[in-house]
């Protein structure tokens, strides 16, 4: 990689209680061991990684804008509002670098309202179902292409 790599991971709602909330479905790790997990990869690599997380839509909707000529690539796990946001969604429309959406649980096997994401058919990618290593599976896919494209 020539360049340093920009990578915003973006967290929405509840995610801040991860480790806590639903370990059944999410799992025992909290945003922050995923986190250190991903930084860690990152730092090895020499990538910048930013990560936020909100609880307001209108704060991711921010974040993605700020993204715009400074983040080469957008991971976003948008929760709930995966399902239900329009504005999220448009943001990430006019995002032009790359994004992947992550997914801790396989949406399709959840509940009937979490089988749409309003972001899936703006975003590149999508990986989900595989817990906390859906974030690294992101960042070391981000890596691959990054050094497949030179």
């Amino acid at each position: 990689m020539a360049e340093k790599l920009n990578i915003l991971a973006i967290n929405g709602p509840n995610l801040n209680m991860l480790g806590t909330r639903e370990p059944d479905i999410y799992g025992a790790d909290t945003l922050a061991d995923m986190e250190a997990r991903c930084r860690a990869i990152c730092d090895t690599d020499g990538v910048v990684l930013d990560w936020i997380q909100s609880n307001g839509e209108a704060e991711i909707v921010t974040a993605i804008h700020q993204a715009i000529g400074n983040a080469d690539w957008i991971v976003i796990n948008a929760a709930g509002l995966t399902h239900t946001s329009v504005a999220v969604r448009d943001a990430l429309a006019l995002f032009p670098g790359r994004k992947i959406e992550v997914h801790l649980s396989n949406i399709h096997k959840r509940e009937s309202f979490r089988h749409h994401s309003m972001i899936s058919a703006v975003v590149d990618g999508v990986v989900l179902g595989f817990g906390a290593m859906s974030y690294v599976m992101a960042i070391r896919g981000i890596l691959e292409i990054a050094k497949e494209s030179g």
